[in-house]
């Protein structure tokens, strides 16, 4: 069998209990983009999406137990770290660390933690080594 080559991450779903105050986090707080098209909720930015499930198995494959709460993921920011923890301090939205330091698929980061309202933890990290030209 050949070897297969994965590229990159396009799109991941996550499933929400309540549409508003979900985007309210991702479009209000950091400042994505919310596109709906037949129903459907979908959150861009760059050249990635996250999709919103405000039920479970909305759309069909779904995963076979999706629950709120239950995602653990990184974004790449385009600011300096300290301005993107600055504005979330002075929006009021709770911080779950402080800035600490990490090693992910773009190499050295800078990164905080905070939860979103359905409890999925998100990283936001700056990257600091030469790996981060590769996105």
């Amino acid at each position: 069998m050949k070897k297969i080559e994965v590229k990159a991450i396009d799109n991941l779903v996550i499933t929400t209990q309540d549409l508003d105050r979900c985007l309210a986090f991702y479009v209000g707080l950091l400042g994505m983009n919310h596109e709906s098209r037949n129903g459907h909720h979908y959150l861009t930015f760059g050249t990635s999406k996250i999709s919103l499930h405000t039920r479970k198995g909305e759309f069909t494959p779904a995963a076979t137990a999706p629950t709120t709460g239950s995602q653990d993921f990184c974004l790449l920011l385009r600011q300096d770290i300290h301005e993107v923890k600055q504005a979330i301090e002075e929006s009021g939205y709770p911080l779950a660390t402080d800035i600490v330091e990490r090693h992910g698929g773009a190499g050295r980061l800078l990164s905080i933690y905070l939860y979103d309202p359905d409890g999925n933890l998100v990283e936001l990290s700056q990257p600091v080594s030469t790996r981060e030209n590769i996105l």
